[in-house]
């Protein structure tokens, strides 16, 4: 199967199905004597791990990373770092409903259509645990990034039709802590309160809902990002709809910013203080990206979810053979992916940011 590697000069391969032996990843790329620190790594797939609180999936898996290479005494070797996770807690059986029956809004149909087979066992490669892989990538990539002062945050802004009110960026180590003292991962407290609410609701009635993840990058550079095709909000963007269950991506102003006259979305430089060396603008309708190239200012996006797929009712649907047919979902599924998702979009916006890094680095003599 084409199609599993992403990055051009920090390259990651993911493999490995839902209900297999182990997923994993082998990233290329990654420069010698960066110090990896694995206890963080843990703590990145920690927070994407599933079985976390009430309103997460039940399967229970401890997402515990091996490094079969490339790390040597702590530090990046140079060569090709591979990072395995075993599946621990598969229930295969809790899929023999659906060998024959296509379930709704999922994958199934179009992997027969394009292969002619395809692993019914919670849809195998389609599964939203490949994604463990590209956490425990994104890790390797933050703490690349680190070394150069670029941070990246993102927190659940909406569930449903709940949304969050904006937050100060200014002061990410606070965002970040409330964050993490609730289980929907929202930086504001009285929201995710709300939030949890509903997403247990939701899930007693037997159903799904959707949400929306913000997220901010600090410290990047000016200059990252290509001219024409692989442009910064491009790839971003590419990055970010290739995760599961995503549905939209807008950077800066996003879809409101069509709605504003030239007038008032225009950012206006401001004129640099003796001392400074960073760029600025009065506003960021621009999202940090000016001609797909990154301006040093904060680049900040958003990520919508669909609600997931597989619901506790009777739907209607078809078989192999195109027959009417009914299916009710079984298994462990979440009643809302976004908790969880936080941690995969900072991965994939990480392996973005550590790709383009790098590819800059030619830019010029």
């Amino acid at each position: 199967m084409a199609g599993n590697s992403f990055g051009q000069l920090f390259k990651i391969t993911t493999f490995g199905e839902s209900h297999g032996v182990a997923i994993g990843v082998i990233i290329d790329g990654c420069p010698a004597g960066l110090t990896i620190d694995l206890d963080f790594v843990q703590s990145e797939l920690d927070k994407r791990r599933p079985g976390q609180s009430k309103i997460t999936t039940q399967r229970k898996e401890s997402d515990t990373v091996q490094v079969l290479s490339g790390i040597f005494e702590g530090k990046s070797t140079g060569t090709p770092i591979a990072l395995l996770i075993q599946n621990e807690d598969q229930r295969s059986k809790d899929y023999g409903h659906n060998v024959d029956v296509y379930r709704p809004s999922h994958a199934d149909y179009v992997y027969d259509a394009k292969y002619g087979i395809r692993d019914h066992r919670g849809g195998g490669r389609s599964s939203a645990r490949e994604t463990a892989a590209r956490v425990a990538a994104g890790a390797i990539a933050k703490l690349l990034l680190k070394e150069y002062g670029i941070t990246i945050f993102a927190h659940v802004t909406a569930v449903g039709e709940i949304t969050a009110p904006n937050f100060n960026t200014n002061d990410l180590a606070a965002a970040l802590a409330t964050r993490e003292e609730n289980i929907v991962r929202c930086a504001d407290p009285a929201t995710a309160n709300q939030m949890i609410d509903f997403i247990d609701s939701v899930r007693k009635d037997g159903d799904t809902v959707g949400g929306k993840i913000s997220c901010v990058i600090k410290g990047c550079p000016a200059g990252l990002g290509e001219p024409v095709f692989d442009k910064l909000h491009a790839d971003l963007g590419k990055a970010m709809l290739s995760i599961n269950a995503v549905h939209g991506f807008e950077y800066g102003s996003g879809f409101a910013g069509s709605e504003l006259r030239g007038s008032q979305h225009n950012d206006i430089p401001q004129p640099k203080a003796s001392d400074e060396h960073v760029f600025k603008t009065i506003t960021n309708h621009a999202g940090g990206i000016l001609g797909g190239i990154s301006n040093g200012m904060d680049i900040t996006f958003n990520v919508a979810f669909k609600p997931v797929a597989t619901i506790m009712h009777n739907q209607a649907t078809i078989n192999a053979a195109g027959e009417a047919a009914e299916i009710k979902g079984k298994g462990r599924h979440d009643p809302c992916v976004v908790p969880r998702a936080v941690i995969i979009v900072e991965a994939m916006a990480a392996l973005v940011l550590a790709d383009q890094f790098l590819r800059n680095k030619t830019a010029k003599l």
